[in-house]
């Protein structure tokens, strides 16, 4: 096989790889969310969470309070809100990446969506209410590490997909990762959350921004070759079997 075959094949096989992947990984978050929110209804994970919180309290001081306040400040909606506006503005601006746009929109905006409902829907107290860091409302799954997730992830995938050098734009995703994991903890350092929410936040999160990323990655493919992957896929199987035959 030449080279511009075995490009043309890479090229073909990738976004088939690609939403494989994604689909199975939603699939086991799905399964995980699903085991959990079970276990949370019938009252299974007290224990699971007393033993977290437990641990974090036992670290707590006012230094460290003070940190955490305002680590789970970079996930509350004010930031993330102001956050996304400038992230948005710069597609537009800088980019003109309609694309992008429209399903970091789909991401932010739905996922927002889709933790209000599952709220309503699960209607679990918080281990307290507290407004000073927006510690209001049902508990189940956290919407600070759902929003942080999608608003960091998406943002991290941004720039792997960037023309930044290979360091720069790993460091950059590493860090909105840790981000993303220090908010989870802050919320549970602050007694805004049980464990069992932060998690369950970060799967719900984890589920719509894989689907969100796929479509957006689909959408671009396709627009890119005007042909549709699995065709493609097709196409590219029925050339294996005829140099075989």
């Amino acid at each position: 096989m030449n080279e511009h075959k075995k490009t043309k094949a890479k090229n073909t096989l990738l976004p088939v790889f690609l939403i494989a992947a994604g689909l199975g990984t939603s699939i086991a978050f799905l399964y995980l969310f699903a085991n959990l929110a079970e276990e949370m209804l019938e009252s299974e994970v007290e224990s699971f969470d007393s033993s977290i919180i437990g641990f974090f309290n036992r670290f707590a001081t006012d230094l460290l309070d003070g940190i955490m306040f305002w680590i789970t400040e970079s996930g509350s909606i004010w930031f993330l809100t102001l956050f996304s506006i400038l992230f948005l503005s710069f597609l537009w601006l800088k980019k003109r990446d309609k694309w992008s746009i429209v399903f970091f929109i789909t991401a932010i905006g739905g996922g927002g969506l889709l933790t209000k409902l599952l709220k309503l829907y699960f209607g679990r107290e918080r281990p307290a209410i507290d407004e000073t860091i927006d510690a209001i409302g049902y508990s189940f799954p956290s919407g600070h590490s759902m929003g942080s997730l999608l608003f960091y992830g998406f943002l991290g995938y941004y720039l792997l997909r960037s023309d930044l050098k290979k360091r720069i734009k790993w460091t950059a995703f590493y860090l909105c990762g840790l981000i993303t994991i220090l908010i989870g903890i802050s919320r549970i350092y602050l007694g805004a959350h049980y464990p069992s929410d932060v998690i369950a936040g970060y799967l719900a999160g984890g589920i719509w921004l894989i689907l969100c990323i796929l479509a957006l990655e689909y959408v671009k493919w396709r627009s890119a070759s005007q042909r549709k992957p699995i065709r493609a896929f097709k196409e590219f199987i029925g050339r294996q079997l005829n140099q075989k035959l």
